[in-house]
C-alpha cells in the first residue's frame, strides 16, 4: 500500500533525528517501526507474519461469535463439535 503522508512540527524533528543518529536509514524505516511499536502498545504483540495473522485470525473469529450471539445462535465447543459429528 502506497500511502502519501505530510509530517512536520515534532514528529518531524523526531523522524529527522533518528535518522541522523543512524537508527534508521529511510523515512519509511522511520514510520513503519512506528506503527508497529503502536500496535504493541496497544496490544498487538507482533513479531512476525505468522503473529499478525493469528490476531486476525482471533478477530474473525469474535466477530463471528457476536454475530451468532446477536441471531440467537449458540456457539458450540471444539468438544461439542466432535460430538455432533461424530469426529471423536
Amino acid at each position: 500500500m502506497d500511502t502519501l503522508v505530510n509530517i512536520n512540527g515534532v514528529p518531524e524533528t523526531v523522524l529527522n533525528l533518528l535518522m541522523e543518529r543512524g537508527y534508521f536509514k529511510t523515512k519509511a524505516e522511520v514510520i513503519r517501526a512506528g506503527i508497529i511499536e503502536l500496535g504493541n502498545k496497544y496490544g498487538m504483540d507482533l513479531k512476525t507474519p505468522e503473529d499478525l495473522e493469528m490476531m486476525l485470525v482471533a478477530l474473525r473469529i469474535k466477530k463471528e461469535e457476536n454475530e451468532m450471539k446477536k441471531k440467537g445462535k449458540k456457539v458450540l465447543s471444539l468438544t461439542q463439535v466432535k460430538k455432533k459429528y461424530k469426529l471423536e
